[in-house]
């Protein structure tokens, strides 16, 4: 027989897993549908890059002297700390469950990406699969950090890739191109390099007071570029240049 019962619930369940699936999709065909309307009438667009994006109700939280370049991507659950830099190009992206924080005076440098595991993974380990970049921590151009902590005061040269459940204690050095494996640890006070990245020596006292050094003057050029940057971006100079042509323009 049929169990209406057993078929309502069977049918909510669906719904509601793929309601915010429908609401997106709903919401960009509307939003084409009226770009369309409106190229068919002449309208010129220009357009604006979202450097802080939420997504599903989770939005990066930011101080007022953090700065986040007109060209990168900060999104979903991504806490940026006080005088924290993402540079140009860089992509931080927490679109799972799994949160990433970047530490006070720490920076991601011109196109790295920061990202988590999926949400349904797990880490061996039993701990989240978030990712977390601790404070005086810089990380290099070109760099990837997919769910790994970073403790405080770490230098990551460019192009470096750590990868999920590793481990990087404070005082620490990574050459640039290294390739940390999953679940590597890689203890204080040394200096490590390679694919796979293995030990190469103990930090001087002078190579350990360049870390913190460097993160400061990286958040000093930070600083530079923060107040030259307009609060509503830069795509004014696009409009400037369709209203001196005579088109009219909106906002897409």
């Amino acid at each position: 027989f049929f169990d209406i019962n057993r078929h309502t619930h069977r049918n909510n369940y669906g719904n509601m897993s793929t309601s915010k699936s429908i609401n997106l999709v709903a919401g960009k065909a509307l939003r084409e549908t009226g770009a369309a309307l409106k190229k068919q009438g002449g309208v010129e667009f220009f357009t604006r890059h979202r450097p802080v994006m939420q997504f599903y109700g989770a939005k990066p939280f930011t101080t007022n002297d953090t700065f986040i370049a007109p060209s990168a991507s900060v999104i979903g659950k991504v806490t940026n700390w006080d005088q924290s830099s993402i540079w140009y190009g860089a992509v931080v992206r927490a679109d799972s469950e799994h949160s990433i924080e970047v530490g006070f005076t720490s920076n991601v440098q011109d196109g790295a990406v920061v990202t988590t595991l999926p949400e349904s993974a797990t880490l061996e380990t039993g701990f989240p699969p978030k990712t977390y970049i601790g404070h005086y921590v810089s990380v290099g151009a070109g760099s990837v950090l997919v769910s790994c902590r970073i403790d405080d005061l770490v230098w990551i040269g460019d192009k470096c890739t750590i990868l999920e459940g590793s481990l990087v204690e404070s005082n620490t050095i990574l050459e640039p191109g290294s390739v940390v494996l999953p679940f590597t640890r890689i203890p204080s006070g040394q200096k490590w390099g390679g694919n796979p990245a293995k030990y190469i020596s103990d930090l001087s006292a002078e190579e350990k007071g360049s870390i913190k050094g460097k993160a400061e003057k990286i958040f000093e050029q930070a600083w530079e570029h923060l107040r030259e940057f307009l609060p509503v971006g830069n795509t004014y100079l696009h409009l400037e240049d369709l209203e001196r042509e005579g088109v009219e323009a909106i906002q897409g």
